[in-house]
């Protein structure tokens, strides 16, 4: 079981509109900091041949890390072992090692029936949530034959009927599954904005140990006290600064430029990607923690 990230340096969300741009800079200066991708696996599940195709071409030049949308971890209904079956299948066919969803949910059940919502929506922060978290996220490190990585989620209402911290049920659910974390920096910045805490105090608090990968992305201010995780605007200057202390604090890990909206052009995002390959550099020599502090890998059989 792999217990160390098989990536590095800057990475950069794969959008179809960005392919042929990539494609036409193979092996250029433009494009050197860009060390590996990340895919959402059901858009190019059964995708059809010119997708497999393109899929192929970066399969061939750039390590692939995967990061889902819809398992739904903290929704009720049970977990759709089909499409883990899928994600098992897509990620040995394109030798994936990482897989990543978000600590949210995003599905409703109403007899007997699941639909998909248009939101990755907040897991109320209770001790009965963590345990049924860490169990369905055990669950799917099973059927997958691997441990997962699970990300912090940006959130804009608080449950009423939570009984601890963002971060305690963080940790909690981290430690009760012993997953990985996918560590996003801009939802750290954008829930201390929205819920009026210290992100640095945030970001000493989390267990460093397990993080696989990271994300940086901009967001949408609506109000001073109101911002939004749209991934549709440039990274802002705090949330560069958030990341550096990151770097600060735990070494140098694999971070990841995402821009699901209001895409540019390739030439306007490697900017960012460059900038992220030059805070890396930049930061305080130290051995990365993560090397040598990795959880004991996750033994599973498989029949």
């Amino acid at each position: 079981m792999m217990n160390r990230s098989p990536i590095h340096g800057a990475g950069l969300g794969l959008k179809r509109e960005l392919i042929p741009q990539i494609q036409s800079l193979d092996n250029q200066t433009l494009i050197s900091n860009l060390q590996f991708v990340e895919i959402a696996p059901e858009n190019w599940i059964d995708a059809g041949s010119k997708a497999s195709k393109q899929l192929d071409w970066f399969a061939a030049r750039y390590p692939i890390v995967c990061h889902g949308l819809c398992l739904s971890l903290g929704g009720i209904s049970p977990l759709n072992i089909d499409f883990l079956q899928q994600v098992k299948q897509f990620l040995n066919q394109y030798d994936i090692d990482i897989y990543t969803e978000h600590l949210s949910y995003c599905t409703d059940g109403y007899q007997g029936k699941q639909g998909y919502l248009y939101d990755l929506l907040p897991i109320p922060f209770t001790e009965e949530a963590v345990h049924y978290v860490a169990k369905r996220i055990r669950q799917t490190q099973d059927i997958l034959g691997r441990r997962i990585g699970i990300e912090n989620a940006s959130f804009y209402a608080a449950a009423p009927i939570s009984e601890m911290s963002e971060l305690t049920f963080l940790n909690a659910v981290l430690s009760e599954a012993d997953c990985l974390l996918h560590l996003d920096i801009n939802n750290i910045y954008v829930n201390s904005v929205n819920f009026n805490f210290d992100a640095p105090s945030f970001l000493r608090g989390i267990p460093h140990e397990r993080i696989i990968y990271s994300h940086i992305a901009g967001h949408y201010q609506q109000s001073p006290d109101l911002l939004i995780d749209t991934h549709g605007e440039d990274v802002i200057d705090p949330v560069w600064a958030l990341l550096k202390d990151a770097y600060d604090l735990f070494g140098v890990f694999p971070t990841l430029l995402e821009r699901d909206s209001n895409i540019p052009t390739l030439g306007t995002l490697i900017h960012e990607v460059n900038k992220i390959a030059d805070l890396q550099r930049q930061a305080i020599p130290r051995p990365s923690k993560l090397d040598g502090n990795r959880p004991t890998p996750l033994t599973i059989s498989i029949s």
